[in-house]
């Protein structure tokens, strides 16, 4: 079991990691300084069928609500947020009252934004089933999605925890792990080459991951993002280069249809053109052919999905939560572990849009 504190302006919070970490939510909820008055469990169908039997036994919690949401992105909506308002109301939750979020990065994105909202925010805690979690569920951000756009409506609303019980992830489909592990690739290209060196020689196969591997990657990416968090609590400055990949992988997301390619098979191909972009635009120095061949090694795809317009795509990337008075900016790399948010010209961008396409062909 390891533990990793989380620093930010505003709060401290661990994030406890190891196999049966769930155990300790008991105490946690239970502590003199908590006295919850009540808790309200936010999962989804995939995870409620799989996994809250298992929550219900290990978690330590005597009773709580349980809302079942649907499963991914579909999630994310106005409909379902506004149910799970209703649901908490219901129930009577009050200002003492906890919220737990369990499940992948939908649920916690959703949970965290029903605790922020819910009588001007109460107190809620992520427990992560999914490698993808690692990154959303540490940081504070929390939002649903609207049809213009990914992760438009939300707020900053930090947990009281986070509790990574690697226990949950033995069954993810190969499908998820690779999404999760996008971000992962993510963290090492933006703290170093040493982390990347590491991942492109212990990670082979994204079937076969050893537990020592998974506890390790996990960690270190954990550590990255809350040593940003820590100086940049609410995006003003450098936690956008946490955004590596996101520019084109959130417009790719959105005009695929959300949910018909994941998250991180969308951020992959958006890194790919974020380095191309580096190289041509600020001469990255770095082996574009190698990286290509470890991620088609792993199952990812290196390419725009087919039918997708660049048009669209650009229109996309204009509405990006990073973009200012309707200027594209993308996190570039300088070098491996030396990000810069770069202002990107729209005719340059369109040009290499037509030519990252071409080449996919």
């Amino acid at each position: 079991m390891q533990q990793i504190k989380i620093d930010t302006s505003t709060k401290s919070y661990p994030v406890h990691i190891g196999l049966g970490a769930v155990r300790m939510l008991g105490k946690l909820c239970d502590g003199a300084e908590a006295k919850y008055t009540s808790v309200m469990v936010i999962t989804d169908e995939t995870v409620a069928s799989l996994y809250l039997p298992y929550f219900r036994e290990n978690s330590g919690l005597e009773r709580f609500i349980e809302k079942i949401v649907p499963s991914g992105e579909k999630a994310k909506t106005f409909d379902v947020y506004y149910d799970c308002l209703s649901t908490a109301l219901e129930n009577k939750l009050d200002r003492k009252s906890l919220i737990i979020a369990f499940g992948g990065g939908a649920v916690g994105d959703l949970a965290g934004f029903v605790a922020a909202t819910y009588m001007r925010g109460i107190r809620f805690i992520q427990v992560p089933t999914t490698i993808l979690a690692h990154d959303s569920a540490v940081g504070g951000k929390v939002a649903i999605n609207h049809p213009l756009g990914k992760n438009m409506v939300g707020a900053f609303h930090q947990p009281e925890a986070v509790i990574y019980d690697l226990e949950f992830l033995e069954s993810l489909p190969e499908k998820e792990v690779r999404s999760g592990f996008a971000e992962v690739i993510k963290h090492s290209l933006i703290s170093g080459e040493g982390f990347y060196n590491w991942l492109r020689e212990e990670i082979k196969s994204l079937k076969s991951i050893e537990y020592s591997q998974m506890l390790a990657f996990l960690s270190k990416g954990i550590q990255i993002k809350g040593s940003i968090v820590a100086m940049d609590e609410h995006e003003n400055g450098i936690r956008a280069y946490l955004n590596f990949g996101h520019t084109l992988g959130h417009a790719i997301e959105a005009e695929a249809g959300y949910g018909n390619i994941t998250h991180g098979e969308a951020v992959a191909v958006g890194m790919l053109f974020a380095i191309e972009l580096s190289r041509d635009v600020l001469k990255l120095a770095f082996n574009l052919e190698e990286f290509k061949t470890w991620l088609q090694s792993l199952g990812y795809r290196t390419s725009l999905p087919s039918g997708l317009s660049i048009d669209r795509l650009l229109l996309r990337m204009k509405q990006d939560k990073k973009a200012v008075g309707k200027t594209i900016r993308f996190v570039l790399l300088q070098q491996v572990g030396d990000p810069v948010v770069s202002e990107v010209e729209e005719n340059v961008l369109l040009d290499s849009l037509k030519k990252f396409m071409e080449e996919g062909e």
